[in-house]
């Protein structure tokens, strides 16, 4: 089986509609179906049942798409390796960056490995965690830093810091008056909240409020840290965000949450079953040096 034999093949099993695949191929249908042919006759198998207008792998054909995929993956991987060897690591990293402390995180590794490897560049996308694992699963991005929790079984992932929540609310509000840098959970009990629109933080901020024996008064969700800053200091709730989501105003106060497990945790993060190009997985080294090193 030649690469360019498997190559066909994926697409035609892409496509499951031959004259969609040999346009995507730029060639025309008769060569490609005498190609497949040609590759059932060799694996003794038939890869295709044929309909009227539409193809459809049979169990023998799954398993040789599975691993075509992973052979054409490898061999491109493969060249990759070998050019960059040849020429010195050269590319694009495409990573996504949290909201909150994430993007001060990582800014000395991209200054350090760019340092090393003076062809490489990054593109770097921002958003929540929800907006980040999507682009993730749909490939826009292949590395991000998140904030936990994350699906173990879908992500590699590695700790990569962490930073205290905090309350950020309006100067006048009675709370901000109050003496101290820190506020309890019972503090809030009964107050207005503007929270993150992520399900796992607000299951967390309700664990928090079960410990006082309480409930959470939440009145607003969103993934935005200035429009919860705004609201805050419209006097709508007291907004509960990373403490580096404080955004200097002299109309705003922000206050630590003070209690075990008020601290929000960082991953480094990407999708298992899913090889790298070089040039990623050596970033992914080194930013785990660093960590190791700190």
């Amino acid at each position: 089986m030649e690469l360019r034999t498997l190559q066909y093949f994926v697409t035609v099993a892409e496509e499951l509609n031959i004259t969609r695949a040999a346009e995507k191929l730029h060639m025309s249908q008769p060569p490609l179906s005498a190609q497949i042919k040609n590759l059932e006759t060799e694996l003794d198998t038939l890869l295709f049942i044929r309909g009227k207008r539409h193809l459809k792998l049979t169990e023998s054909g799954q398993l040789l798409y599975r691993r075509a995929k992973d052979i054409l993956s490898l061999s491109e991987r493969t060249k990759a390796e070998v050019l960059s060897m040849g020429e010195g690591m050269r590319g694009t990293i495409s990573i996504g960056l949290v909201e909150g402390m994430a993007p001060d995180i990582a800014a000395e590794w991209f200054a350090g490995f760019m340092k090393q490897h003076t062809n490489v560049r990054f593109r770097i996308l921002d958003g929540s965690t929800d907006d980040l694992l999507e682009k993730l699963r749909s490939g826009i991005i292949s590395l991000a830093v998140i904030t936990s929790p994350c699906d173990h079984s879908l992500l590699h992932s590695f700790h990569v810091g962490e930073e205290q929540m905090a309350a950020l609310m309006s100067k006048s509000h009675p709370l901000a008056q109050a003496t101290g840098r820190k506020v309890s959970v019972g503090d809030l009990v009964g107050e207005n909240l503007i929270v993150p629109s992520r399900k796992a933080l607000i299951d967390t901020i309700y664990k928090w409020f079960r410990e006082v024996n309480a409930e959470p008064r939440i009145v607003c969700e969103m993934d935005s840290y200035l429009d919860a800053a705004a609201l805050a200091g419209r006097q709508v709730g007291i907004s509960i965000y990373p403490r580096t989501a404080y955004i200097p105003n002299d109309s705003l106060v922000f206050k630590e949450i003070a209690g075990r497990g008020r601290k929000m945790e960082y991953l480094f993060v990407w999708r298992k079953g899913h090889p790298l190009p070089v040039i990623e997985e050596t970033f992914i080294d080194y930013v785990k040096a660093m960590i190791a090193a700190e």
